[in-house]
This record gives C-alpha cells, structure tokens and sequence, in this order.
C-alpha cells in the first residue's frame, strides 16, 4: 500500500518568493527547449544538452525551464551553485560603481593587480581557507587548477634534484622541444574512478569514463585502486578495513617503484569523494594512510575539492572531517567558490615569476560574488542548514532503501553531499527520468548512482518533497 505522505511543511525558505513546490506543465524537454536545442545544433555540437534553462524565473532551490516547468533542483549545475538561484545577496553584490568598475575593467592579475587585490585575496579567499595553507592563487577552473598543481609538485622535485643550482643551458633548450633533460619524465598517482578534468594532464589522472579520454593522447601515468566499500559500513568494518589496507599498499607500492620503473611519482592527487565516479567515499584511515605514505616518500598531496568543496559536506571543506595529521599540501577548488584556485603551504612556492601563471590568473569579479556567499552562509549557518538536511536525506533514503531493496543500495554521504545506488544503470536512468516528470531534477553518476548536490539553502522541507516524489516513482516501478 502506498506510504503516508510526508509532512513538507517548513520554516520559511532562505530566498523570499521561492516556489512551494514542482509544477510541471509538459514533458522535459518540452517544444521550446526542443526547438532551441535544434537552433544551436546549427552552430555548436552539444548533445549533452538536457534542456534549456529560464534564469529569470530560477529561484531559491527551483530550476525554471523554458517551457515554465518548475524543477527541484538537487542537481544545482553539477554541484556550482552555492547559495541558490537568484539570491537577493548576489543580485545586489554589483550594486556599487566601485563593484561595477571590478567587473568592467578585468585585469591581467599576474602583471596589473587591482591596489585592492592582496587584500581582497585576505578578506575572502583566506578567510574561507582550510585550516593550515596560507598561501592561494586563482584560476579559471577547476581543470585549471589541477594542472598549475600539478606544476607545483614537479617544480618542488626538480628543485631538490638541483639542490639549488640554476637551470643550465641544456636543460633550458631540451624543454623548447619537449625533450630531457627539461622536460623530465615525471608522473602523478591518481586513482580509478577519480575525475580531475578535460585538460591534458588533468585529464590523465581522470579515470571515470571512457567517453572523457578516448581518442585523446595521454602520458601512461599509474592509476591504483580507490576503496569500495560494502554498505552500511557498520555491518562491514572488517571487509572495509582489509579494503583500504589493500588500496594504500597499490598506493604505496607504486610511489616506492615509480623511481626504478623511470618515472618518479611527484604527487597524489585524490577527491574527498569520487563525485563523478560513482559517489565512492574513503574513511577517515584511507585518507590519514596515505598522507602518512606521501610524507614518507617526499611527494606532494593534493586533495581536489572542486566539488565537495565550498560547504555541501556541512564543512567548508571536505577533508577537514578526516582528522589528518596536518593540512594538505594542495587543495584545489571550484564550483561551489565560484572561482577556480588553489591553496598550498609556503614550501610549494615557486622561486621563479612566470611559472604558474596565465592571462588572467583568475577573476576579481568572482571574488565579489564569493564574499557575498561566504557572508551569506555564515549569516545564515548554511553549513548547519545542510547538515540538518543532510540527516533528513540519509535517514529517508535509508528508509526507502529498506522498503525497496530490489532497487536501492548503498546509501551514502555527508552533508547534503549523498548517493544512493540503484540495482542496474538502466534502473537509475529510469528514475532519473521519472523524477524530473515529477518535477525533480537529480544527477546521476558511475554506473548506477543517483546522486544529490544541492544548494546551501536546501531544507529540510525540500529534502522531504525529494524523498516524496522518489517514493512515487519507487512505487510505480
């Protein structure tokens, strides 16, 4: 028999005027989004394209689409929106000349910084750092950001190969031709599953999905195992631990190897969670282990929050829940920031201008926008809002897992930051789909996980509408 419907009554919504609920007036995509889609063919291959978008009308946590169906949005533009659509505080950030003139004249950052500039870095992106890194620069993206990370951990094992000398002139010429002695042969660990982004070795240390790299010249950098763990994760923690043990020993077996084999590993780099792969997290050991593996053999750890990061696991950042020994050595950022980046200690600085740089070195414009958001959740304890929400989340999700565990698995997360598995990927497709008719937007990721990245500003009462309309679908399978 069906369920009770849940009580969706709530406090007020953070934005004023958001909808109270879906409403949904034809399929999604509908005529209008068809017939745009149809017009940019003309002129762009997108055919990842969904539906198109009335950002106008998007407000709070609802995403308005071009043929006025009103969407829960639990997908927020892949995990990018902080606060929600529209909100007030980031309508009036540009309100003020000075702001405007920030926006309208955007500088080259790393030759002609604004006088504001370093303080502006202090006030916003400092105060929201993770505890220990002081140091931070700004990029385009998260791809980015990898990449000029992943500088820094070359940089760091070339210098010590030097032991202070300068660049001679051999080295200097080979690397025009992308040759040795410039151009080393180098590598970074990365893991299977992870997702880092479309640029070259960004891109080399993704290991997702095959549509991102095929056809795409690679360096053949290692990749060892990320764990999987069985859930719920109290009923498994001796499979579990056996599971990280075997997972850090790959780790370290490769890093200890990578000299011999002629490619020295400089650094790690590893998500919080493996969003685009599948949801998959790594316990607190996993993550102090191979820390302690990475101080032992000299290379940098880099832990990529371009999506956990900016609040969605009720802590700024990701990692602060793992009790590490120290900070990172990178952390490297996006989406939710609103700007791309990365913070990292003292020593990883390089001693030469010009060697992490580009024309922009990010944009001042973002940071305008990032304080209004970093006030907002501090003004509003959207971290405690999305822990809150995100017990409401697990604990609904749980339930519907043990109601229907012909469909659902693996219930996970942190925050609001969850996943749930489905029994096969044309299962997850189908709700997905069956969702968005009910009119929630939800992602999906890996093989057959759904997975939820709302706004800051989501509430308990919209987590209960999702948990509602998936209950529905559940029902009608």
């Amino acid at each position: 028999a069906p369920l009770a419907a849940k009580d969706t009554n709530a406090a007020a919504p953070f934005v004023v005027g958001e909808p109270t609920g879906p409403s949904i007036k034809c399929e999604v995509p509908g005529p209008k989004s068809k017939a745009l889609h149809a017009d940019l063919s003309k002129i762009q291959s997108m055919d990842s394209v969904h539906f198109f978008a009335d950002y106008d009308k998007s407000l709070g946590n609802y995403l308005v689409d071009v043929d006025d169906n009103v969407m829960l949005d639990l997908f927020t533009q892949i995990s990018s929106v902080p606060i929600g659509y529209n909100h007030p505080a980031l309508l009036s950030a540009f309100d003020s000349p000075q702001a405007m003139r920030v926006l309208v004249n955007r500088p080259a950052l790393g030759v002609y910084p604004g006088a504001d500039w370093a303080q502006k870095l202090r006030d916003v992106l400092l105060s929201a750092a993770p505890p220990g890194l002081d140091q931070v620069t700004t990029m385009m993206c998260g791809s980015c950001s990898n990449e000029n990370a992943f500088k820094l951990m070359h940089f760091k094992y070339m210098e010590k190969l030097r032991e202070g000398r300068s660049f001679t002139a051999e080295e200097m010429e080979s690397c025009m031709i992308n040759q040795t002695p410039g151009t080393p042969n180098l590598s970074v660990l990365s893991f299977h599953g992870g997702f880092h982004g479309r640029t070259a070795a960004s891109l080399a240390c993704t290991h997702s999905k095959y549509i991102h790299k095929i056809d795409v010249p690679l360096p053949a950098w290692p990749v060892t195992d990320f764990p999987r763990y069985k859930y719920p994760l109290e009923e498994h923690v001796r499979e579990n631990t056996e599971e990280d043990n075997r997972c850090l020993a790959q780790a370290e077996e490769a890093i200890a190897n990578s000299e011999k084999n002629g490619c020295p590993i400089t650094g790690v780099i590893v998500e919080p969670i493996q969003a685009e792969g599948g949801d998959h997290h790594g316990s607190n050991k996993w993550f102090q282990g191979l820390q302690q593996i990475c101080k032992k053999y000299d290379v940098v750890y880099l832990i990529d929050e371009v999506q956990t990061g900016g609040g969605p696991t009720g802590k700024m950042w990701c990692h602060e829940w793992f009790d590490l020994e120290e900070a990172p050595d990178i952390v490297t950022f996006s989406k939710k920031m609103l700007t791309g980046g990365l913070y990292h200690k003292a020593d990883l600085r390089p001693k030469q201008p010009w060697r992490i740089f580009n024309t922009w070195v990010g944009d001042p414009g973002k940071l305008i926008l990032l304080d209004a958001v970093l006030k907002t959740i501090k003004k509003e304890d959207l971290l405690g809002n999305t822990l809150a929400t995100g017990d409401i989340i697990i604990s609904g999700l749980r339930d519907l897992e043990s109601r229907f565990p012909q469909y659902l698995r693996n219930t996970r997360g942190r925050g609001t930051f969850c996943a749930i598995d489905c029994d096969t990927g044309a299962r997850r497709d189908d709700v997905l789909t069956k969702l968005r008719r009910l009119g929630v937007h939800a992602g999906g990721c890996g093989e057959a996980a759904i997975r939820l990245r709302p706004a800051l500003i989501f509430q308990p009462s919209h987590a209960n509408i999702f948990l509602q309309k998936l209950e529905d679908v559940l029902l009608d399978q």
